[in-house]
């Protein structure tokens, strides 16, 4: 899938993008929520840039991972607005700077869009393989009233795939956006 991905025209990638900004800048989701957590394509991932854009736009707070630590191998996320300074981590993917009196705890987000390499349809997601999204929000699993942020995984269509293993500690998506439709999952009422 990465490889795939990877072999993806500029131009093709610019579709999908618009497709994508198209679909979610009318889904409920995206339209009632305050505060959001993008990420920064690379490598052919799906890239939410000019969906950003519009969040930004409508006056909406904008956060992006970065690695965390303690605990162990889990995000942080810091507000970004466009043309402030980045750093790589230490896989090289950029981040904000370190701005500790500003961070947002995990669970103060209403929506997050996760990059992902495939998604099944019970929306089970294979990410990199690092598992940092499943440890920042393993708390979801304790809750059995709200279940915020939603978890809206964001790909090509091509991505979804029949099955993927699903481990105890994975933490499920509540959608995906594709350039094509939008897959819910967990019979969700988001839409």
């Amino acid at each position: 899938m990465r490889a795939r991905r990877q072999q993806l025209s500029p131009q093709v990638l610019r579709q999908h993008s618009q497709q994508l900004l198209r679909l979610t800048s009318n889904y409920k989701p995206f339209r009632h929520s305050s505060r959001i957590a993008f990420y920064l394509a690379s490598r052919g991932e799906m890239d939410p840039m000019p969906l950003m854009y519009l969040a930004m736009r409508a006056g909406k707070l904008i956060y992006l991972p970065a690695l965390r630590n303690r605990p162990a191998n889990s995000l942080w996320f810091k507000p970004y607005r466009i043309g402030d300074r980045l750093i790589d981590n230490r896989f090289g993917i950029p981040e904000p700077r370190s701005q500790h009196g500003r961070l947002i705890m995990p669970w103060a987000i209403d929506t997050v869009f996760v990059p992902l390499v495939a998604f099944d349809g019970s929306g089970n997601r294979l990410g990199m393989g690092g598992g940092y999204y499943d440890r920042t929000f393993a708390f979801k699993r304790q809750r059995n009233h709200w279940k915020g942020p939603r978890l809206i995984g964001v790909a090509h269509e091509f991505q979804h795939v029949d099955s993927l293993p699903n481990q105890h500690w994975d933490i499920p998506l509540d959608a995906v956006i594709t350039e094509a439709c939008i897959h819910t999952f967990n019979n969700t009422e988001i839409n």
